[in-house]
């Protein structure tokens, strides 16, 4: 993936790439969840 001059290559090549996809969506989920609970 490249931003701008800066090459950027995800952690642990393919596999870890899908890992920080998961775990940023399994975040935001979790985060939405905590949300709705305390507001």
């Amino acid at each position: 993936m490249r931003i701008g001059n800066t090459e950027i290559r995800p952690a642990g090549g393919g596999l870890g790439c899908l890992l920080m996809i998961l775990f940023s969506i399994v975040a935001s989920v979790v985060l939405t969840v905590l949300l709705n609970l305390i507001l």
